[in-house]
């Protein structure tokens, strides 16, 4: 058993908090831009992951965001189209986004320790043109369109630290065995009331069918 801690002293005002830090050096504020730059574009363009980050009412929500191709599309320097997949209809970004357009993005590429940053602010739209930038063609032939379109307007875009990727070895570290799945999850935070093994079957089904559907 952990021996207890003593409640701790709490850091509660910007200038404690700035004391206890150091001062950034200069290329850690002169890496923000306004806009995509090349370099950033061209990051962007070779990543087909991240992670969406929104704020509403109920408080915030990060969601992955994957496709087997570029995760987001550069429209311009300043804007970013995020196609929406089929996905369990929660939509938590998308209601929080209704109500509060700021956002967040990191993208990862895998094997590399840089992450890209981007903050802004994002809208909605079924328009048919814009999801029309996202076909994807089905085994069946049929043509596949995302639900709707995230247009993200780019306030800032950076390059974040190294550290947090070679400290964790995310690409290098050997696979972890026997983690808990998706089915274990749900049973246990629904007290048995749903089978995880039968959801864990049901899920491997539904996921062999392709992400479209």
């Amino acid at each position: 058993m952990k021996t207890p801690i003593n409640t701790p002293t709490w850091i509660t005002t910007l200038d404690d908090l700035h004391s206890h830090y150091g001062t950034p050096a200069k290329p850690a504020l002169a890496k923000v831009a306004d806009h995509l730059t090349p370099a950033y574009a061209a990051f962007i363009a070779a990543s087909r992951f991240c992670i969406l980050s929104t704020v509403g009412p109920e408080g915030t929500d990060g969601s992955p965001r994957g496709d087997e191709k570029p995760v987001v599309v550069p429209l311009d320097a300043q804007t970013l189209l995020m196609p929406d997949w089929k996905g369990n209809e929660r939509i938590d970004s998308l209601r929080n986004i209704i109500r509060d357009g700021r956002v967040s993005l990191i993208f990862l590429v895998p094997g590399s320790t840089t992450a890209v940053r981007v903050n802004g602010t994002a809208r909605i739209t079924a328009d048919p043109d814009l999801c029309a930038r996202f076909d994807r063609i089905q085994p069946s032939g049929a043509v596949a369109q995302p639900r709707a379109v995230i247009v993200i307007r780019v306030a800032e875009v950076y390059s974040q630290c190294a550290r947090a990727l070679q400290r964790s070895a995310l690409w290098t570290a050997p696979h972890v065995e026997n983690l808990p799945t998706a089915g274990q999850m749900l049973q246990d935070a629904t007290a048995g009331a749903i089978n995880g093994a039968d959801y864990d079957s049901e899920r491997a089904t539904r996921a062999h069918l392709g992400w479209w559907s």
